[in-house]
């Protein structure tokens, strides 16, 4: 290591007492992280494009500095679905360091795996405080029945009002409407569980009717509208 001429003659003082890192926590334990190797924990972040024409939420369930698994959640952009599935390969197996500082093909998924290192290096993971965290394969939790993630899609406009396009619960086919024309229900399909119960044998038309249901005051409409054409 080359020292300047002016650090080179100084006085060598003594150092003092060294703590060491904060210790943070970390799946139930309190660990003074000093490398990669002592982070582990499963937590969220999300990430935007420098357009801000899509974003990313990105979870990843990290053990010993390595990511054992990621899920990637996009929307927004038709491109950044593919660069996901570049990254759903590039990411298992790097350290957390390694996949900071890796091209993940696309703005929002860097920005979001920018955003988690930092909830990861603070100690912030959503297992902090889980004994042992949690197992491989958790993250498809929040997905739900039919592993779609969840997604709310509502337009609206000032001359024509407002529109529910997508919910939790699913796709939206039809908006009850009272005799105010306001909506006070709706009408949807759970494609997740559609879809299940297709590749299972069941016939479309009644997988169809299966994963239909209502939400709200549907059954007292004075008219229904299907959102997408009226």
């Amino acid at each position: 290591m080359e020292l300047s001429e002016e650090v080179e003659h100084m006085t060598c003082v003594a150092k003092g007492p060294n703590h060491g890192p904060a210790p943070i926590p970390q799946e139930g334990r309190w660990v003074q992280a000093k490398g990669i190797k002592d982070i582990a924990g499963l937590t969220h972040g999300i990430g935007w494009c420098a357009p801000q024409q899509g974003a990313c939420k990105l979870t990843l369930n990290v053990k010993n500095g390595v990511i054992e698994e990621a899920l990637i959640e996009t929307v927004g952009c038709s491109g950044m679905t593919h660069s996901a599935a570049m990254a759903a390969e590039i990411l298992p197996g790097k350290t957390l360091l390694e996949a900071l500082n890796t091209d993940l093909v696309c703005d929002a998924i860097n920005t979001a795996m920018r955003e988690l290192f930092l909830q990861m290096a603070y100690g912030r993971t959503q297992t902090a405080f889980s004994e042992g965290g949690l197992p491989i394969g958790a993250s498809l939790e929040d997905l739900g029945k039919g592993l779609r993630s969840q997604i709310g899609t509502m337009f609206g406009t000032v001359a024509k009002g407002p529109r529910y396009l997508e919910m939790a619960e699913g796709y939206i086919t039809q908006l009850a409407l009272d005799d105010h024309d306001e909506i006070i229900g709706y009408r949807f399909v759970h494609l997740g569980r559609m879809m299940e119960m297709i590749r299972k044998g069941t016939e479309p038309a009644d997988a169809l009717k299966k994963a239909s249901g209502s939400y709200g005051r549907f059954d007292e409409a004075t008219r229904t509208i299907d959102p997408r054409k009226e």
